[in-house]
């Protein structure tokens, strides 16, 4: 897709702002750091730009840190609604900044959905939830399953539950890959499109994996969940795929969650909703390429009625 030349790009940042439109919310970004313009391009790239005043669920900037520091140790802010959420952070590691940004913001406006702390993709008109805390390969498996080509990015860190339809809404945000995991998709997935690496933040090194075209094309598809997968990555483990009883899939989605005890009763239902009409499983794995294999069978299993919620 063509985008306007890197420095219009770095004026719309400067002034009116960037139009992101994501599918589950609409981002403005506003930046006065030019560094952060190639970062966010390559990105963000296959999502249509847009350069208009219109409505948007988040706006949000990166601005340099002002002062005698802008000199001495160069700083950037995350600012929304005109406060800093955050410390600043060093000025070279202005897009990992802006991620997280966006995140906190996206769970804290977005609250007409129900915001689980979940990876979601989608195969075969199925939708997979993967809620799971951080450490447990969640990350690493969204994108290994994503950049097989086999299944369709939702998000790497919400499953955007609406409390309507009981549908899935894709939020298909870049990936973010930290550390070791950088180094096995580069290298399992050669085609997919990483950005830059950002050395020694506050979670280590730090990359994004971009979505693709027919990802960004589906942005507005929103998908019926049918299983939640409780992943667990431990090094050297044989692969296990356990069912896991509805009670407890519930208890760990509460937990899961950025907003159950905000929404009360209707998150409460939206969960029972959800475990009750899913196949819920637990996945132990010590070998990426295996997990995804089990995953599509699933999948399958479920498509020819083998396996159906409760089993």
């Amino acid at each position: 897709m063509a985008v306007a030349p890197a420095p219009d790009i770095a004026r719309v940042l400067r002034e009116d702002g960037l139009v992101l439109d994501l599918g589950a919310a609409r981002f403005r970004v506003r930046s006065d750091v030019d560094e952060l313009v190639a970062p966010l391009v390559s990105v963000y790239g296959c999502f249509p730009f847009e350069f208009s005043p219109g409505f948007c669920d988040v706006t949000a900037s990166v601005l340099r840190v002002r002062g005698l520091r802008r000199h001495l140790r160069p700083q950037v802010e995350f600012v929304v609604d005109g406060e800093s959420p955050f410390e600043p952070f060093p000025a070279s590691v202005h897009l990992p900044l802006l991620e997280w940004g966006l995140n906190f913001s996206f769970t804290e406006r977005c609250t007409h959905y129900l915001l689980l702390h979940s990876g979601t993709v989608e195969r075969n008109g199925v939708g997979i939830v993967m809620p799971a805390v951080p450490g447990s390969g969640k990350s690493t498996l969204t994108a290994g399953m994503v950049g097989s080509g086999r299944f369709r990015l939702l998000s790497d860190e919400f499953g955007v539950l609406s409390l309507e339809t009981g549908l899935l809404k894709p939020l298909p945000r870049p990936i973010a890959l930290k550390n070791a995991s950088i180094d096995v998709i580069r290298s399992r997935f050669p085609n997919v499109a990483l950005g830059p690496v950002f050395h020694g933040t506050r979670k280590g090194d730090v990359a994004h994996m971009a979505a693709d075209q027919a990802t960004v094309a589906a942005i507005h598809a929103a998908v019926r969940p049918g299983i939640v997968l409780f992943p667990k990555y431990q090094a050297g483990a044989a692969l296990s795929v356990e069912a896991i009883d509805p009670a407890q899939a519930f208890s760990k989605l509460t937990v899961n969650s950025f907003n159950y005890e905000l929404l009360g009763a209707a998150a409460f239902d939206a969960i029972h909703a959800l475990v009750r009409s899913c196949v819920c499983r637990r996945l132990v794995f010590g070998d990426l390429d295996q997990a995804i294999r089990a995953i599509e069978m699933l999948v399958d299993d479920i498509g020819a009625g083998r396996v159906s919620a409760g089993e």
